[in-house]
């Protein structure tokens, strides 16, 4: 093994100022994510994060900002390759078009990758300054996690969710485990280099790793393992192309109301999104239904419902995706961040009409204000998150601060049998294990399933069925240091990090 790492750093210098050293990027950063769901294979994101770390020594800014595209290009062009499979097979949208689209997603998302690459270089870092290059990534993680909105898909950390890594996750959330992350693809490259010399990279594994393991079976917050509330998750598997269709929403209704006849006298009833196709008002009479039926068993029903209301002039009506609670439970959440594109049209009046896609049906929602209260449950709070919420460590932080555990309902049924919904799910649990919080989650087809306060997976429907998951979850109390402090923290240590390899390569 070290005789062929030699071999392959021999050959990465020899093409380190070739025209073949973008390209090589764009490869290593298609391999990233096969460190994530499905596969796993995190030893294949360390190995080719740090070839990437190895291909920007000593090059120049404008080399290195390149290079750094390149790798974002290509990360983003794999990764998010599951945009093809709602873009053509449900958007209407032609292959060749699909691909043209996805490969724009690809282009502008590797513009984070930029500054990381360039700053690398223009300040020269020696010594210590492997250790930027890694934080310089997780200070781009983060900005695209809120500008324009954000995207926060693809983070490094995510592939690390069961290695002792994620031990780190309550304290330091998502951007502290793909901080360790990155310092360990980066140390490695670094004491394969210089051997015993590399004593600060050996330091930095023995700390991010031992101390992770230290750390994993730590809890932060108290989970009541005497109160059991149980909870039944319906997934209705309906079909994406008919989720919409007018003569499927009184089926789509039913088809809920049929798997969901057993449940009542469970502490919740969980329906995905826009389980009930149609607007809140529309749906009254079935809505004041439920709510007797669930009330007579002292059953929490929450399901997502479409809304619609006059905004306080009377002169436009707002639409909203939202989550109502009723039976024994109460309030109403109206989702806060929305898809670009699938929710909101960027741009809608240059884009509306010219594609197929940009007229998907429901795509013009109105965004959710950023002071909501959680639902209630069974008289106890939770948080609630619908489909790409919980995506966003921030959002989750901080409205799970004072809830027993959380609730997310989706519809990944837009992405088919791709690695999109898998990505999804490992996002889920990320978020369980840095709240310390049961999480359940109910989607249309999968992937339904209980999370426990570790972020395992306690139970799981089978995929593409209509069933009911049944199980239990327990109430947590207190708050993990992520919780309490959030992000600055982190983005702190990231800038300390390169003050500390710029100040090294001065020396």
């Amino acid at each position: 093994m070290p005789a062929a790492m030699n071999r392959l750093l021999t050959l990465l210098d020899a093409l380190r100022r070739t025209p073949a050293a973008p390209w090589l990027a764009l490869a290593l950063g298609a391999l990233m994510p096969l460190g994530l769901a499905p596969l796993d294979w995190w030893p294949v994101s360390l190995l080719a994060l740090g070839l990437f770390s190895e291909l920007l020594r000593d090059q120049a800014p404008r080399r290195a900002a390149l290079i750094s595209y390149a790798f974002g290009v290509g990360l983003w062009g794999h990764g998010a390759s599951w945009l093809l499979v709602s873009m053509h097979d449900y958007g209407g949208t032609s292959l060749p078009l699909s691909l043209v689209l996805l490969a724009i997603v690809a282009l502008t998302m590797a513009l984070f990758f930029l500054p990381a690459g360039w700053l690398f270089s223009r300040l020269r870092l020696q010594r210590l300054g492997w250790l930027a290059l890694p934080a310089l990534l997780v200070l781009g993680e983060w900005l695209r996690s809120w500008v324009l909105t954000g995207f926060p898909w693809l983070m490094l950390g995510y592939g690390f969710i069961d290695t002792p890594l994620a031990g780190w996750a309550p304290l330091a959330g998502i951007y502290g485990v793909s901080l360790g992350a990155g310092i360990t693809a980066v140390a490695l490259f670094a004491i394969w280099r210089e051997g015993k010399r590399a004593w600060g990279a050996i330091l930095a594994l023995a700390v991010i790793w031992i101390g992770g393991g230290l750390l994993e079976p730590l809890r932060w917050t108290v989970i009541d393992r005497q109160e059991a509330v149980s909870v039944s998750l319906v997934q209705g598997n309906i079909p994406q192309e008919s989720k919409w269709a007018l003569e499927w929403r009184d089926k789509t209704v039913q088809i809920y109301r049929d798997l969901s006849e057993k449940e009542w006298g469970r502490d919740i009833v969980l329906w995905p999104e826009a389980a009930i196709p149609m607007f809140a008002h529309e749906a009254k009479d079935v809505l004041t239904e439920l709510d007797h039926q669930a009330l007579k068993h002292e059953t929490a029903f929450v399901t997502g419902v479409p809304f619609a209301t006059w905004n306080k002039e009377q002169t436009a009506v707002y639409f909203y995706n939202s989550i109502a609670a009723l039976g024994d439970g109460f309030g109403l959440y109206h989702k806060q961040q929305l898809v670009p594109i699938g929710e909101y049209i960027p741009f809608e009046d240059w884009l509306r009409g010219t594609i197929p896609f940009f007229d998907l049906p429901m795509s013009s929602f109105t965004w959710g204000p950023r002071q909501q209260q959680p639902l209630l449950v069974k008289g106890r709070a939770m948080a609630p998150f619908i489909c790409y919420e919980i995506a966003y460590p921030s959002l989750v932080q901080r409205l799970s601060a004072q809830t027993a555990f959380l609730a997310t309902v989706s519809n990944d049924g837009w992405f088919g049998h791709s690695i999109g919904p898998d990505q999804h799910f490992q996002m889920v649990r990320m978020r369980a294990r840095e709240t310390g919080r049961y999480i359940i989650r109910s989607t249309n087809n999968g992937i339904t399933a209980i999370i426990d306060d570790a972020g395992d997976v306690v139970a799981q429907a089978p995929r593409f069925q209509r069933t009911v998951l049944r199980g239990e979850i327990h109430p947590a109390t207190g708050l993990t240091p992520w919780q309490r402090f959030g992000v600055p923290p982190v983005l702190l240590s990231c800038l300390l990090l390169v003050a500390l390899g710029w100040r090294q390569g001065r020396q």
